[in-house]
């Protein structure tokens, strides 16, 4: 699992790629944690177009960085996720937190 991270100046966007479990979790956490509070960006934008696994770390994940975006005032969208995430991810609640969208990536392709 890996996680490219990119600014603006205002939308912090993160690509995340391979498996999210509980092993692979805690490293893009730090790594998005850091730049969160780096940056102070306005949005943060988790790319889940390119994740190939997730278990309930996921969750934890889109939670975590919910929790300390609104420290900022920042706002939170998960994009790019397969049916069966986006499923999950409102079964969870998330999308009371976050702008949730399946199947869209950054660019605006399917």
């Amino acid at each position: 699992m890996s996680v490219k991270i990119d600014f603006d100046g205002q939308v912090l966007n993160c690509r995340l790629n391979g498996e999210i479990d509980h092993h692979t979790a805690l490293p893009i956490r730090l790594e998005t944690d850091d730049r969160i509070e780096n940056c102070r960006p306005e949005k943060v934008i988790l790319d889940f177009s390119d994740v190939t696994f997730m278990d309930s770390s996921g969750i934890g994940l889109v939670m975590g960085r919910y929790k300390l975006l609104s420290q900022f005032g920042g706002s939170l969208e998960v994009t790019g996720l397969s049916n069966n995430s986006y499923k999950v991810m409102r079964l969870a609640g998330l999308d009371r937190i976050a702008t949730i969208q399946k199947g869209v990536k950054l660019n605006g392709n399917k």
